[in-house]
């Protein structure tokens, strides 16, 4: 399995698993092939960007990316398009959320807080200097490096000075609720700046407390009530252990490519290719449960899980076509792509139709694993269409001596 290729590949980029997935673009690890490199892949389709009317955000995302170099924003790499898709190169952050550490671990401790307060800080300094900003600040877009140094993401709801109308002031209502300025939620604009620092404000506080503060109307109360990034930075609580963070500052960027992307020129184009299931390495085989043993849906601390795992011998191909004939005939449209499949339930079950996902992945030449989880719908639901679609695909499963054992 060492020697194995990653059969896809887009320009230099072997890709890899899905890390994140939206309404309109999927998150892909992948690897620089010249320099073995980590990299996430954010790729959008070129159709439905038109078809939306997002192109103008998308180059607005990526020319506002393409402006900030900084230790604690996640870096733009480059851009590239083909007949059909947008790819965005970017660094590659293993930490997760900031969100999933307070939903874990609740409220934090003062001074671990103010350390992830000092970074946000400088960043969103840092954005401001360069006419930037963000308008969504939220503890979802702020990722977790491998070193635990907080990275600001996602830039989608972003502005550029240039925006900035003849009042001085931005227009656009957007943001989050729970995070959002009360000037933004007026008609008669607001300053970018100052509507990002009440995002801070509010990331700090849930950071320190553990929930959020705004849950109702009781935002209104709070409209003239305002602080600056110099004010922040007098602040005796903040000074503590405050290091000012040293880096390159970026050059100019050349913006070319960013137009590029939308035209159909082949010259602009990268080529997409692949040809056979994504690999799946020996550490993520650790989880694998064996075969289609039911017993492993059920766990006591966790409920009925939403996904199931199995191994096949067969072709992938083949695994596809027989998990096709199985789910037919139980009501489930079915909809193929390269080697995944989407299952759609025509009847509406408890909570709306059941969809389930399906991805196969290459352990070795002759050796498969199948994913399967529950995308929407009810988990009861979704326990018994697996029972089901199990008894239909026992000669795709791969049994070993064990297994075969057991079922004696």
């Amino acid at each position: 399995m060492n020697g194995q290729k990653i059969k896809r590949r887009v320009g230099k980029y072997e890709v890899g698993r899905t890390i994140g997935e939206g309404t309109f673009a999927k998150v892909k690890f992948a690897r620089n092939s010249e320099t073995g490199d980590p990299v996430a892949l954010k790729i959008l389709d070129k159709e439905k960007v038109l078809k939306y009317m997002l192109a103008e955000q998308i180059q607005r995302e990526i020319a506002t990316m393409k402006l900030i170099k900084h230790p604690n924003v996640v870096q733009l790499y480059e851009v590239m398009g083909s007949k059909t898709k947008i790819y965005i190169i970017l660094e590659f952050v293993t930490g997760g959320e900031l969100f999933h550490k307070i939903l874990n671990s609740g409220r934090m401790r003062e001074k671990e807080a103010r350390r992830y307060f000092q970074q946000l800080i400088n960043a969103v300094d840092y954005c401001h200097s360069r006419g930037v900003y963000h308008r969504d600040l939220k503890l979802e877009n702020l990722l977790l490096d491998s070193f635990g140094n907080l990275k600001i993401s996602d830039f989608g709801l972003s502005a550029l000075s240039q925006q900035v109308r003849d009042d001085g002031l931005l227009h656009t209502t957007c943001g989050t609720p729970n995070y959002v300025a009360p000037e933004v939620l007026n008609d008669g604009g607001y300053d970018g700046a100052a509507a990002d620092l009440w995002s801070c404000g509010v990331i700090l506080f849930v950071l320190l407390a553990g929930y959020l503060p705004f849950d109702d109307t009781n935002i209104l109360n709070l409209y003239k009530k305002r602080i600056t990034v110099s004010e922040i930075l007098r602040d005796e609580w903040f000074k503590k252990e405050y290091k000012l963070p040293v880096f390159e500052e970026t050059k100019e960027r050349n913006t070319d490519d960013i137009e590029a992307i939308f035209k159909d020129s082949e010259v602009h184009n990268v080529r997409e290719k692949e040809d056979q299931p994504t690999p799946m390495n020996a550490f993520e085989l650790i989880s694998l449960s064996k075969g289609l043993n039911l017993e492993n849906l059920f766990d006591v601390d966790q409920g009925f899980k939403r996904e199931i795992r199995f191994t096949s011998k067969c072709s992938a191909n083949e695994i596809i076509n027989k998990i096709e004939e199985a789910a037919k005939p139980l009501g489930f449209d079915v909809l193929k792509k390269n080697f995944k499949m989407k299952l759609k339930n025509v009847k509406a079950g408890r909570k709306g139709n059941l969809n389930v996902a399906t991805e196969i992945f290459q352990v070795a030449p002759s050796l498969h694993v199948v994913k399967i989880n529950k995308a929407k719908g009810d988990t009861l639901e979704f326990l018994k269409f697996y029972n089901n679609l199990s008894t239909r695909l026992e000669d795709v499963v791969w049994k070993n001596e064990d297994d075969m054992d057991d079922a004696k």
